[in-house]
């Protein structure tokens, strides 16, 4: 009777439970690697922002205080005696102009470093000289007197059409171009070299003898590049 109730109670107890076993899972960050790679990439864009900041304020006081003004070009004057086509068609030329170049700044240099002039007519450019160069310092004027004079090759089947109606009003369009060169001073300090552009629209009327249908009017020129 006992081996019996000793059975009976074995069938329904069942077999003893191992006790479980206690074990780590990985997370899914990846470990120490993967918060030492975090932190890094923080710190990063920490001191790259700070940089920006940096450099902004750093523009803004230089810009307050430097306070940098365009420098102005203007064509007060320009004196054409010679302007006609040859059979051959050559254009030839006697053109010479007054350049004068101003520049307000307080604290600002200019050095003119190279000094390109290019003559256009209709596109084409007819003849270039190169001037002298030179410094120009704070708040000063310069002059400068580019003279095209000689003769060119001009092709075009509409070029004659625009030359014939100008030359009946006796007024010119020439489009002049100054290549440059330049670097900019502030104290002891040189920047590296720039290479504008300027444009100079010019309407110039004809002068034979001293004498011209009208008078040249001062053209202002345009910054049309600058790298």
């Amino acid at each position: 009777m006992s081996e019996k109730q000793a059975h009976l109670n074995g069938a329904y107890y069942g077999p003893s439970i191992p006790p479980r076993e206690n074990y780590h899972r990985p997370g899914r960050g990846g470990g120490p690697l993967s918060c030492c790679c975090s932190c890094i990439f923080g710190l990063v864009f920490k001191l790259i922002f700070a940089a920006v900041v940096f450099m902004g304020l750093a523009f803004l006081v230089f810009w307050l205080i430097v306070r940098p003004t365009r420098v102005k070009f203007h064509v007060t004057d320009a004196t054409l005696t010679q302007f006609n086509f040859s059979t051959d068609s050559n254009l030839h030329y006697n053109l010479a102009l007054n350049l004068t170049i101003r520049n307000p700044n307080k604290k600002i240099g200019v050095y003119y470093d190279r000094i390109e002039a290019r003559a256009l007519y209709e596109d084409q450019r007819f003849s270039t000289v190169t001037l002298t160069p030179f410094y120009q310092g704070h708040q000063t004027t310069n002059v400068l007197n580019p003279v095209f004079q000689g003769q060119q090759l001009i092709v075009g089947s509409n070029f004659l059409e625009e030359f014939n109606q100008q030359k009946s009003a006796g007024v010119y369009e020439i489009e002049m171009k100054l290549y440059l060169r330049i670097r900019f001073k502030l104290g002891r300090i040189k920047t590296g070299k720039f290479k504008p552009r300027i444009e100079c629209d010019l309407k110039v009327p004809l002068s034979q003898n001293g004498n011209s249908i009208s008078t040249f009017q001062t053209e202002k020129c345009s910054i049309d590049y600058f790298n």
